[in-house]
């Protein structure tokens, strides 16, 4: 059964040509292999400033690139999110980028409302989700030693927060020391999860 699915590019290089580009790539090629609806989403090619206030997150009208993001989140039954480990957590763009997106009114699916925290109904229920997540450290690491606290966050505080579930994560390490194999293989593993829609 075919999906509707929004895959997001969280690297901050709009130049690409990194791994997670790559990863990204291959899933893409597998979801169109099984006829998945597939919209892209490269945040490091979208014009949009950082929020600076609760008035602007919670009355501020969105940019044109976040309200098109919206639509494409709104229009998916599935999200893919992929990023590196920038200082144990997302890079500062992509934050800066589910800030807007994530606005309270888009949330509530209510354009008066002023407080997610407070909302009766979160309008992205019923959507699933994958995060991959690449890092130089062994992914094991992250998770145990480090408790993988920026993923947590982003999974419980503002993917499940919004009624998006289940969710699906893909730890991969050591992505500066691993060979081309180890690469290849990864590459693969997401062509295999593009096709299955998950």
């Amino acid at each position: 059964m075919s999906k509707r699915i929004v895959v997001v590019q969280g690297h901050p290089d709009p130049e690409g040509h990194h791994f997670g580009h790559a990863l990204s790539g291959s899933y893409v090629h597998g979801a169109e292999e099984a006829g998945h609806a597939v919209r892209i989403i490269d945040v490091a090619r979208l014009e949009f400033p950082l929020l600076h206030s609760k008035e602007d997150f919670e009355h501020g009208e969105p940019p044109e690139a976040i309200r098109e993001a919206q639509e494409a989140v709104r229009w998916a039954e599935h999200l893919v999110l992929l990023y590196p480990l920038w200082l144990g957590g997302m890079p500062a763009l992509l934050k800066g980028f589910l800030e807007q997106l994530f606005r309270p009114a888009f949330v509530t699916g209510v354009p008066e409302a002023t407080d997610s925290s407070q909302s009766p109904a979160r309008a992205l229920k019923g959507k699933t989700a994958h995060v991959v997540v690449t890092m130089g450290m062994p992914a094991m690491a992250y998770r145990w030693f480090y408790g993988a606290h920026s993923l947590k966050s982003l999974e419980q505080n503002i993917l499940s927060f919004c009624g998006i579930g289940p969710i699906q994560e893909t730890l991969i390490g050591m992505v500066e020391a691993g060979d081309d194999a180890g690469r290849q293989k990864w590459i693969k593993q997401l062509r295999a999860f593009g096709r299955e829609g998950k």
